[in-house]
């Protein structure tokens, strides 16, 4: 055989590292025997999502956890049963399935779950691109239904990204509204605890729903599942103990199994584009750098200028001063600075509290309750979980921040402003 590929040398036909790549990819949707640690989650929603193998109504769930704890993996995996199982029970049943990062207006959900039911069914009639209100969408989707279905099961992925949360409301109260007879049952996935909150009180109540919280994997955890995917490699590839420091550099900084994952495949394309024959515990470390700023990159991308304006003010107090962690008032100190650097209006200091809670719950920073003895009473801790250099990389990635001081900026001026605040203006 040849090693070429179609006879062109310029290409192998032989991966020396790689011999199932895609089991390492973020889309890819592992078998049941690979789903690791997650046998409560996996038994609380199909509680939730079960009564529809019996005919019955499903429940509405919103489940709430840090990136790479396995929501979407598991909500996906639950209600292919759960379709499966009423299919058998000669139940007609579907699951769709809405990213709402890109389908992040209620008229492209709409029309994502028209086309996906019409795919699904050949049905006969027209549906337009563009061009058209988010009504008439429904109205295909309602038709679909009613002429295909007993029930569906909804997935909406990072629905915090929606600019209306109207879709829960008409999918919820369809049956109750007779637009259709099919039980629809939603689940709702979001990385942000206090989506809750941002709903409209009338559709908050007419949604109705449970809420679970999927916490973080643990080093144990984190290395099985990578040992499921050791096939992804050639035989013997894999160094000894690679497996084992990836899934401790994962557990220590974020439990996050995507991440987990990415780091090995980033190990693997560093290997291979130097030659190398293994996959060493170098590369490991040189992965688990670049796989760290994207984590932080893709945290921060979707998040206000504001939360990005507190994680800079943390991190440049971190590297000017002689501190890990800073309280809440020393960091809105610097963040209202900050803010007048960049000609931004500063929220509150509870407000700015509110926001580094948030990005306490995504795994970004941590955040210690302690008592300062009598006279200062309890106050909140603030360190970040990565190195600072990659919050202040990431940060800077948005333009209308890229005048804030570099890194290597700030490092420069850390010997100078030891034991003081730094007068950030003097950047401009």
């Amino acid at each position: 055989m040849s090693d070429q590929a179609g006879g062109d040398p310029l290409f192998q036909s032989h991966d020396p590292i790689f011999n199932r790549k895609e089991l390492l990819h973020v889309g890819h949707v592992p078998d049941e025997d690979r789903i690791v640690g997650r046998d409560d989650e996996i038994q609380s929603v199909a509680a939730e999502v079960g009564a529809i193998t019996r005919g019955d109504p499903p429940n509405n769930v919103m489940i709430y956890g840090k990136t790479g704890t396995g929501k979407s993996l598991i909500s996906r995996h639950v209600a292919t049963r759960a379709r499966d199982a009423a299919q058998r029970n000669d139940i007609d049943c579907s699951v769709l399935y809405v990213d709402c990062s890109e389908a992040n207006t209620e008229t492209r959900a709409t029309r994502q779950l028209a086309l996906n039911l019409k795919e699904e069914t050949g049905y006969q009639e027209h549906i337009p691109l563009r061009g058209v209100g988010t009504m008439e969408y429904y109205q295909h989707i309602w038709r679909i239904l009613d002429e295909c279905f007993d029930s569906i099961v909804v997935i909406l992925d990072e629905i915090d990204k929606l600019d209306n949360s109207n879709i829960l409301m008409q999918l919820s109260r369809a049956r109750e509204a007779q637009k259709t007879d099919a039980y629809i049952g939603v689940i709702g996935i979001s990385n942000k605890i206090q989506y809750r909150e941002t709903l409209d009180e009338r559709i908050d109540s007419s949604f109705g729903h449970r809420e679970l919280f999927f916490h973080p994997y643990d080093a144990s955890q984190l290395r099985e599942i990578m040992r499921n995917r050791e096939d992804a490699f050639q035989p013997d590839v894999l160094e000894d103990g690679t497996i084992e420091l990836c899934a401790a550099l994962a557990a220590k900084k974020h439990g996050d199994a995507r991440k987990a994952i990415e780091i090995l495949k980033e190990a693997g394309e560093l290997a291979r584009r130097t030659g190398s024959e293994i996959v060493s515990e170098d590369h490991i470390q040189q992965a688990q750098e670049v796989a760290e700023i994207n984590r932080i990159e893709e945290l921060t991308s979707g998040a206000t200028v504001h939360a990005k304006l507190a994680l800079y003010a943390l991190a440049s107090r971190i590297i000017t001063g002689d501190r890990e962690t800073y309280k809440t008032r020393e960091i809105y100190e610097r963040y209202v600075g900050i803010c007048e650097l960049v000609a931004n209006d500063p929220i509150t200091e509870n407000g700015l509290y509110r926001q580094l809670k948030e990005q306490a719950f995504l795994g970004v920073i941590e955040s210690e309750k302690t008592g300062g003895g009598r006279s200062q009473g309890s106050y909140l801790l603030h360190r970040l979980v990565t190195d600072p250099k990659h919050i202040v990389k990431a940060v800077r990635r948005d333009s209308s921040l890229e005048d804030l001081p570099t890194y290597d900026q700030l490092v420069d001026r850390s010997s100078e402003v030891q034991n003081r605040d730094v007068d950030l203006s003097s950047f401009s």
